[in-house]
């Protein structure tokens, strides 16, 4: 699954709507969440891979900061990030090209930021505040019936 992160973060700058491959990726771990919460991101996480395969070589592997596994830092960043994309989202428009580029450079800032966490700390430092992990976790979480 590596190669689909430079497919889009390179790719998608290219070829915008490549972003889309973003959307589908967030549709598909989230269902797979109701029946095996964070499944994705330890297994299928493109960006996870990357981290581990890439960024892990060249980690400090130093201990991220304690606040990173808290609910209240986890929902801020997942906030913040919802609220940034459905911002653009709306600029955007109805424009299929506009919504794949915003999707491809939401992808990319979001994956300079787990280098840039990674390298400082651990290499997967980026997964304990990765909004869609958080989301898998509390989808997991639920039980039906």
């Amino acid at each position: 699954m590596v190669w689909f992160l430079p497919l889009i973060v390179i790719g998608g700058l290219f070829y915008p709507m490549l972003g889309y491959l973003v959307l589908i990726f967030m549709i598909f771990l989230l269902v797979l969440s109701i029946f095996k919460a964070r499944f994705w991101c330890w297994n299928l996480c493109p960006r996870g891979s990357f981290l581990d395969l890439v960024i892990s070589k060249v980690s400090r592997n130093k201990a991220f900061p304690k606040f990173f596994t808290r609910d209240w830092f986890r929902w801020l960043v997942f906030t913040l990030i919802i609220s940034l994309l459905t911002f653009r989202l709306i600029a955007a428009g109805k424009s299929m090209m506009a919504i794949g580029l915003i999707l491809v450079i939401m992808c990319l800032i979001s994956t300079i930021i787990a280098i840039i966490l990674g390298v400082i700390t651990k290499h997967r430092a980026w997964c304990m505040i990765c909004p869609m992990g958080l989301l898998q976790e509390k989808i997991g979480k639920i039980k039906p019936g």
